[in-house]
């Protein structure tokens, strides 16, 4: 349409990208089709958790203090444990991040003398410091529990020989990681994961798993809830929250793991029954609601960035031809020059804060300097629009997000752009 093509100039975008994106995009029409059926398949699932809970408009309503009797967010952790078939969960706006749901998991449910395996290798940045895999104040190996890793075959499949072996008298938890974090691995679909859990409750059948599902919610039409994870765990400004949340993480799972994560929390003897809503309950229960058509959106952008980097060179992970598990895409630019570029891009992109120009920089919990790039409703929100990566070979940029694809296809388009604009791509 000529009418767009002269605003996206006025943005920045040239004819010659425009074409380009325009050229990538007749060859996805088959597979952005299967994606919408997939988020129609999770809307239903939601909606019908909330109608069989009777969620209302009384659901709303703030409280503040201890929170006793808060309806609306009891309410919520019905719709969330129906709508991922657990017996229980904890979906808090006291969680304050991702890392955060996965700390009071851990925590909850391992004492000392307890060991951690990861059957996965390493886990992400900042869990190496709950773990104490990097030394910090706090951590898990402080309060005397050890760890155990096996690290992913060459090929990105299990090492299931050596998980055998590693699971022994002392392994109580084994945490799974589904999304690649900062690494080129495969994502994790649901059926391996699955496929993973049995192999290590056939070896220790009393072994609790815990899998970390950030990124990956209503990506499939089954959670790793459904094939046999004790829990599941997430964050609120990711997938589930619906780019509406603007603060909370879940967990969900049996109610024996859940009750201690809630213990963990709050308090020893407290548990679920404190916890002031503060007036948050209608943007968790639409974020909840809008997740599944969101989540549809940033894979789309998932596969359109893939789709569009990968002809000209730059090594994406996962490929532009393979199924999807969770909504990141990693694209290995291969100079720091290059990363910066495409971040500049998506942050040019953004509807907040798009005048930024993002630059490495370090952050708490990361060895390396990191550039992030997230003009952002919510602050940090990896659900909005936005890319982000360490600064180390083979420097990869991770790109996620895009509360609508079209804003999606905008950012990515706006990235490619700065690369050109630089000389460090060619069409």
């Amino acid at each position: 349409m000529e009418q767009l093509l002269e605003l996206y100039q006025t943005m920045g975008i040239s004819p010659a990208v425009y074409a380009y994106g325009e050229r990538t995009l007749e060859h996805l029409k088959e597979r952005f089709s299967a994606i919408d059926q997939i988020a129609e398949y999770n809307q239903a699932k939601v909606v019908r958790a909330m109608q069989k809970n009777k969620v209302s408009a009384g659901c709303f309503a703030a409280t503040t203090g201890y929170g006793y009797d808060d309806f609306g967010r009891d309410t919520l952790e019905k719709v969330y444990a129906d709508a991922f078939h657990t017996e229980a969960a904890l979906v808090r706006p006291q969680i304050t991040c991702g890392t955060h749901a996965l700390t009071v998991a851990l925590s909850a449910n391992l004492l000392p003398g307890d060991e951690l395996l990861s059957p996965v290798g390493l886990p992400y940045d900042t869990l190496q410091e709950v773990i104490g895999i990097r030394e910090s104040p706090c951590s898990l190996k402080e309060y005397g529990v050890t760890y155990r890793q096996v690290d992913l075959l060459p090929d990105g499949s299990f090492d299931y020989e050596n998980i055998r072996k590693a699971i022994g008298p002392k392994t109580k938890l084994i945490t799974i990681q589904r999304s690649k974090g900062y690494a080129t691995r495969p994502t994790f679909s649901v059926s391996q994961i699955g496929e993973l859990i049995a192999f290590c409750k056939n070896v220790k059948p009393d072994v609790l798993v815990m899998v970390d599902n950030c990124y990956g919610e209503f990506v499939e039409t089954m959670e790793p809830s459904d094939v046999g994870a004790d829990m599941t765990v997430g964050s609120l400004i990711k997938n589930p929250g619906g780019g509406l949340a603007p603060i909370g993480g879940y967990i969900v799972g049996t109610k024996k793991c859940v009750d201690r994560c809630a213990y963990r929390l709050s308090a020893p003897g407290l548990g679920q029954e404190v916890g002031a809503n503060l007036g948050l309950m209608p943007a968790l229960y639409q974020g909840f609601f809008l997740s599944p058509t969101v989540v549809a959106s940033a894979e789309k952008g998932a596969i359109f960035a893939a789709n569009l980097y990968e002809p000209l060179g730059f090594p994406c992970f996962p490929n532009a031809s393979e199924s999807r598990h969770d909504i990141i895409q990693a694209v290995e630019l291969g100079s720091e020059e290059a990363m910066v570029a495409f971040c500049k891009g998506i942050q040019t992109a953004a509807p907040v804060d798009s005048f930024a120009t993002p630059y490495p920089s370090d952050m708490p919990g990361y060895d390396d300097k990191v550039i992030m790039a997230a003009g952002a409703f919510v602050q940090g929100s990896t659900m909005e629009l936005s890319a982000d990566g360490p600064i180390r070979p083979p420097y990869a940029v991770y790109f996620q997000g895009g509360l609508t694809w079209l804003h999606a296809k905008l950012g990515i388009l706006m990235s490619l752009q700065k690369l050109v604009d630089a000389g460090l791509a060619s069409l």
